[in-house]
C-alpha cells in the first residue's frame, strides 16, 4: 500500500527534513543531521530516501566528498502541502488520524525539551495558549496572510551560535457551524 502525501509528509521526521528546506534551502544529509542531532544517521538516510522516492524532495547537487558522493536536497515542487483534492477525498477518521500522527510530532518535539538535564520554560520561550477571535471568512485570510508575511521574513535565519531552532505550530480550528449558518 503507498502512502498518501499526507502520511509522508506527517511522519514527524520526514516533516522536519521538508520544514528544514523550505524557502529554498538546498541541504546535505550531514548538514540535516547537525540540524537533528536527535535523529540517528541510518533513520536519516531512510526517510530521504522515502522523500526522494515520493519526488517530495529532489536532489539538486551531487559532489564527490572523500571518495563517496554527497547529495545536496531541496524541496520538490509542491511538497510542503497535501493537495485540497487529496485532504476533501479523506473520510473523518483520516482527518483524525493525521491530525493525531501532527500532535504525536508535538508532543515527541516537546517531551525531548522536558528531558534536558536542564530548561526554562519562561526564559526558552515556551508558549502554549490559546486565543479566541471572533473573525469574518475575510478577516481571518487577512490575519493569517499577516501572520505568514512575518514568520516568511524570518525562514531564511540559519542556524548560529545565538540562534536556536524554534517551531511554530499553528492549529486552527473554527467552531462548528451552527444549524440555522449552514446552506438549504
Amino acid at each position: 500500500m503507498t502512502e498518501s502525501k499526507a502520511d509522508l509528509i506527517l511522519h514527524p521526521v520526514r516533516l522536519k527534513i521538508i520544514q528544514a528546506l523550505i524557502q529554498g534551502r538546498k541541504l546535505t544529509r550531514q548538514q540535516l543531521s547537525a540540524l537533528f542531532p536527535d535523529i540517528p544517521q541510518a533513520t536519516m538516510y531512510r526517510h530521504l530516501n522515502k522523500l526522494e522516492q515520493a519526488g517530495l524532495i529532489v536532489v539538486v547537487e551531487q559532489r564527490k566528498q572523500r571518495g563517496a558522493m554527497e547529495k545536496w536536497y531541496a524541496i520538490g515542487e509542491h511538497a510542503e502541502s497535501v493537495p485540497n483534492e487529496e485532504l476533501t477525498a479523506m473520510s473523518a477518521e483520516e482527518h483524525m488520524e493525521l491530525f493525531m500522527k501532527f500532535v504525536s510530532g508535538l508532543i515527541g518535539d516537546f517531551g525531548r525539551y522536558v528531558a534536558q538535564d536542564e530548561y526554562d520554560m519562561q526564559r526558552d520561550g515556551i508558549s502554549m495558549r490559546q486565543t479566541t477571535l471572533y473573525l469574518s471568512d475575510d478577516e481571518y485570510r487577512e490575519l493569517f496572510e499577516e501572520i505568514k508575511a512575518s514568520l516568511i521574513r524570518r525562514m531564511d535565519n540559519g542556524p548560529a551560535p545565538d540562534r536556536r531552532r524554534r517551531a511554530f505550530t499553528n492549529i486552527v480550528i473554527p467552531e462548528p457551524k451552527r444549524k440555522q449558518e449552514e446552506s438549504p
